[in-house]
């Protein structure tokens, strides 16, 4: 990694992504290069097709480009075998998705520990972080609740009290409030803040600019380019 990019904990080189449909070629990215420094609150915005959801799977670690070089917290993504992208996923990122994406048959402590599962940490030690967690997100006395014995907010305070269980340093974000009512989802953001302003870097995908108004950067995207950045 070149000396200029040496303080961001994300940065991307001309970085393309192409998908063949058939006989045609797709150009989800084409061409991005970009650094995000730590502790930044980031929105990336653009219409439908504009490649916001596949450069936040390349960020995350759960797709690689085509070509262009990535490097999350120093690290050459794509020098990278699968087991060493695990390992980087687990030890840098936390993911919060718009669908919750919990697990039914488990209660909400269970829900957050389950990172710490593939962690190697032993179950007490486990329930006992699951258990500061859910208080941090204001669910302490729900620890034994089933998901769908929660309302939509509280379920995606769980989803993010689980990308926080391995203390990441990057928390991805794809619409977090995607299926919550406006209320509840400026609850979602006022936490998400919190955890900006107390140190976490917070990329987050979203198409509504209320939501946006929440990050100090806004990356905008158009046909797999970036557009324009506003710092704010």
């Amino acid at each position: 990694m070149t000396e200029a990019h040496s303080n961001g904990v994300v940065v991307l080189e001309d970085v393309r992504k192409t998908y063949l449909m058939g006989s045609e070629q797709v150009h989800a990215l084409a061409g991005i290069s970009l650094k995000i420094e730590p502790g930044v609150f980031c929105a990336i915005m653009g219409p439908s097709g504009s490649g916001k959801s596949t450069l936040l799977n390349l960020l995350g670690c759960l797709d690689r480009p085509t070509s262009g070089k990535y490097f999350l917290a120093g690290n050459d993504v794509s020098k990278l075998n699968d087991d060493e992208l695990s390992e980087l996923r687990l030890k840098y990122l936390g993911f919060v998705f718009q669908s919750f994406n919990l697990i039914p048959q488990l209660t909400v402590r269970e829900n957050i520990a389950l990172p710490l599962f593939y962690l190697g940490w032993d179950a007490a030690k486990s329930a006992a972080r699951a258990v500061e967690l859910a208080e941090m997100v204001g669910l302490g006395n729900r620890i034994n609740h089933k998901p769908s014995e929660l309302s939509g907010g509280q379920q995606q305070r769980v989803a993010i009290a689980r990308a926080l269980a391995n203390d990441p340093k990057i928390i991805l974000a794809d619409e977090p409030t995607g299926n919550l009512d406006s209320a509840t989802g400026e609850q979602v953001m006022e936490l998400l803040k919190s955890l900006n302003e107390s140190g976490k870097t917070i990329i987050m995908v979203t198409h509504e600019p209320d939501i946006a108004a929440y990050a100090g950067r806004r990356i905008h995207m158009r046909d797999g380019h970036v557009e324009y950045i506003e710092n704010v």
